[in-house]
């Protein structure tokens, strides 16, 4: 297992050292924010899965994923997840088979970060590098003066992905078990950005 994780962490090293030049920003197509299971039932149907399909999101049901976990829905610019004082410390990375990218809310589109294939290092699971999404939240603690804050608000933005899941018939689970510092350093964040936890979506396996 040791010699896993070096092997995934050292092949993390090697996709974000790749050029990124060519990367370009991914725009989603505007969210679709009408529609769904009622909440009562989303509610009755949330759960946590380990099973998942390797079939891909479809670029609206990840657009419409990534709004209802911390989109934009005020012209305010406030989010669909409260945060502590509107500070809006978290960054959502999606990590899937093409590479990582950072969910860009206030324009709805992904900041690529690096190509390539990083969902094995996301975690500790077996199930991580089958699943076509990995969602990474990284807390940034210069907008917060509480790392507890960070993970509350964390909490507020899973649980969103986790309804969205449970009404639209995905798989989820939300996973402590992360190499933060691994992830710090591949990601190049600052000392004073936090990975608090990451999060498994896809289709259930059949």
């Amino acid at each position: 297992m040791r010699f896993l994780s070096r092997f995934f962490t050292g092949l993390l090293f090697v996709a974000v050292s790749l050029p990124a030049q060519e990367l370009k920003p991914i725009p989603l197509p505007k969210p679709q924010t009408e529609g769904g299971k009622p909440l009562m039932q989303a509610l009755s149907e949330r759960k946590s899965g380990r099973e998942f399909s390797s079939e891909k999101l479809p670029p609206q049901v990840l657009s419409n994923l990534l709004w209802a976990a911390w989109g934009v829905n005020r012209a305010d610019g406030r989010r669909t997840a409260p945060s502590a004082s509107n500070r809006q410390e978290i960054d959502v990375y999606v990590v899937t088979s093409d590479g990582v990218s950072l969910f860009d809310a206030k324009n709805h589109r992904l900041e690529p970060v690096a190509a390539g294939d990083f969902r094995a290092a996301t975690g500790g699971q077996p199930f991580v590098s089958q699943a076509p999404l990995n969602l990474v939240y990284v807390a940034d603690q210069a907008k917060t003066k509480s790392s507890d804050t960070a993970y509350i608000d964390t909490g507020f933005i899973s649980q969103n992905v986790y309804l969205y899941c449970a009404s639209e018939g995905l798989s989820t689970v939300v996973r402590g078990s992360v190499d933060r510092a691994a992830l710090a350093k591949a990601l190049k964040l600052r000392p004073d950005q936090l990975v608090t936890v990451a999060q498994t979506v896809g289709y259930p396996k059949k």
